[in-house]
């Protein structure tokens, strides 16, 4: 069993900048994606950012430019740093980790770390 911790989130205003990290277990599979998802609506979960094992990388375009994914390997920590934050980012932010870079290719989930930004 996979186990995800996001932690990071919290209250900054408009144009701040908060950095999410995301502790997670062992992954014993060659190919992975890890991601960054936010709610949307109804029960499905938008995706804010990726990081595929190949290094390969994709953003919402709500957020390009703005964030940025990494990974720390030794530690096996997921990161997003998240600069020039608008009201509208604010929601909980979920790390993931699955077979490939979608909501639906994820198999783990974090509880999610809350982020509010006040204009």
């Amino acid at each position: 069993q996979v186990q995800l911790v996001e932690s990071g989130g919290g209250s900054v205003q408009a144009g701040g900048s908060l950095r999410l990290s995301c502790a997670a277990s062992v992954y014993t599979y060659d190919h992975y994606c890890m991601g960054w998802f936010r709610h949307a609506s109804g029960n499905k979960r938008e995706g804010v950012a990726t990081l595929d094992s190949d290094g390969s990388t994709t953003y919402a375009d709500s957020v390009k430019g703005r964030f940025t994914i990494s990974k720390d390997n030794v530690t096996n920590t997921l990161y997003l740093q998240m600069d020039s934050l608008k009201p509208e980012d604010t929601d909980m932010y979920y790390c993931a980790v699955g077979g490939y870079c979608h909501y639906y290719g994820m198999d783990y989930w974090g509880k999610g770390t809350l982020v509010t930004i006040s204009s």
